[in-house]
């Protein structure tokens, strides 16, 4: 990778990202990476896991993060096991999903106004669950 991919990003912008926002731009890249891999798509997964690479070093170099830096790269370094190793850690795209979705969520949930002070997996956790019957009932007026 010789020249910025995401050129506006790398010029300035991300460094004014959340690591919400930032984690949750480089899990959209991962999820293509493993669609691409799933597909047996060499081509689309070599541009995904080169922006995804690209996103988790920009990260790595804000200096905001310089306390989070062994969780970021190891992030980074299970996520190409997974998609160019051997697995060794034994991830799957769920397992993926499972880590970088959350961010998404809270990073969404923080731009549509909401609070940012609970963290993203507590947040993720209520997002698509349907209410039941005894819930229901209890919020409903008679």
């Amino acid at each position: 990778m010789t020249s910025a991919l995401h050129a506006g990003l790398a010029a300035g912008r991300w460094n004014e990202m959340s690591l919400l926002d930032q984690l949750a731009n480089i899990g959209s890249e991962v999820g293509r990476a493993t669609k691409a891999k799933s597909l047996n798509n060499e081509q689309r997964l070599t541009a995904a896991l080169e922006r995804c690479l690209e996103l988790f070093d920009l990260t790595l170099a804000d200096e905001r993060w310089r306390g989070r830096r062994r969780e970021i790269a190891r992030g980074r370094e299970i996520v190409c096991d997974f998609l160019v190793g051997d697995n060794t850690y034994g991830s799957t795209p769920g397992s993926l999903d499972a880590y970088f979705l959350p961010f998404a969520v809270a990073a969404r949930l923080t731009h549509d106004g909401s609070s940012s002070r609970v963290h993203p997996h507590e947040r993720a956790s209520s997002v698509g669950r349907r209410p039941t019957a005894s819930r229901a009932s209890r919020t409903s007026s008679p």
